[in-house]
């Protein structure tokens, strides 16, 4: 096991120095992520390696829609989140640590996915960031094994083990819950600054970035919330896909599941500074990816059915628009890890 990010201050207490809360924690006590704490006077990772679930999912259905389309990826859950979204969509995993199941050591796990033949392995479902020991050993064992590293995070970490975790990863989804930090700090009890930093950082590091925003109702469904969100992901690259979401009704929040045509109107909106935006939990709406250049479907997509005769892909694992030539913002070559960065 790593290093543990913990602190012993002058009362014998220990600061969590992952994420933004720095939760301070006498003996017998835990974070706000639930799996995070002391015990007989020393730091604690009760999960560790103990997984929630185990699939083989759609890599889009991350989502990931310009990461190896059309692939599958090994994918495996954990308990616990240090957020407290109350329209969460996972909170049977995110909120309690109940599903927990039995240890898994990483290098059982990365033979496991190695032997699913998917070339890739993700950490989503609840929040994996909070087991970043665990993250880091599985990791590494994955980048020797030349398997893919995809991480499906809220983002928010502190900056010294976002640049870790990065480090060993590939491509992520992250969840830019919200512009408004008050929203983010009071409803979410997260950091919006953090999350911001993580999907700079991120972008800056190599690693294939996409963002998701939930579009819930009453709480961020406010076109200029988008816009803003948008504003930001163009300033690090009009080429960052960008999901918009619809909710449902799930744990404490019960308000009406997002209206599909808010979602459809907003995607127009955000289109305005990004080249690639797609919606989800939207029945029947096409999510092609589409050449910027020429207009033609590169990728379609209905559902989790896949067509990739619009998009080349060249010796050097390039993709290029099959219609014009035109290089596109795609990771097409399967068995590319981040060791070629």
């Amino acid at each position: 096991m790593g290093d543990m990010r913990f602190i012993r201050d002058m009362g014998g207490s220990y600061r969590c120095e992952l994420c933004p809360h720095r939760c301070v924690l006498a003996d017998g006590r835990s974070g706000v992520c639930r799996v995070r704490g002391v015990r007989d006077g020393l730091p604690s990772l009760p999960f560790y390696g103990r997984l929630s679930a185990i699939a083989v999912d759609p890599i889009e259905k991350k989502p990931l829609y310009h990461f190896r389309p059309g692939s599958s990826v090994f994918s495996v859950g954990f308990v616990g989140c240090n957020l407290r979204c109350p329209f969460c969509q996972n909170w049977e995993i995110s909120q309690s640590t109940d599903a927990a199941g039995p240890s898994v050591a990483p290098a059982e796990l990365i033979g496991q996915a190695v032997s699913s033949g998917t070339g890739a392995i993700a950490f989503t479902y609840s929040e994996p960031l909070v087991h970043i020991e665990y993250l880091l050993d599985a990791m590494a064992l994955a980048r020797k094994a030349g398997i893919a590293v995809v991480l499906v995070t809220n983002g928010c970490i502190l900056e010294e083990p976002a640049r870790e975790v990065l480090a060993l990863c590939d491509a992520a989804n992250i969840d830019l819950k919200t512009w408004d930090e008050d929203a983010y700090r009071n409803t979410l009890g997260g950091d919006a600054a953090s999350v911001r930093r993580f999907i700079e950082l991120a972008v800056s590091s190599g690693v294939h970035t996409e963002a998701t925003t939930l579009v819930v109702t009453g709480f961020n469904d406010d076109e200029a919330q988008i816009r803003l969100c948008a504003d930001f992901l163009s300033s690090l690259s009009a080429d960052i896909p960008y999901h918009l979401s619809a909710y449902r009704p799930e744990y404490r929040y019960r308000e009406a599941p997002t209206d599909p045509r808010l979602i459809v109107r907003f995607a127009a909106a955000a289109r305005e500074k990004l080249n690639y935006v797609y919606v989800g939990n939207i029945p029947g709406e096409a999510n092609d990816t589409r050449c910027p250049a020429c207009g033609a479907v590169a990728v379609s997509r209905r559902g989790y059915l896949i067509d990739l005769l619009g998009l080349s892909v060249d010796e050097k694992g390039a993709a290029h628009c099959a219609a014009c030539g035109s290089p596109l913002p795609i990771v097409a070559r399967t068995g590319a890890t981040a060791e070629a960065r």
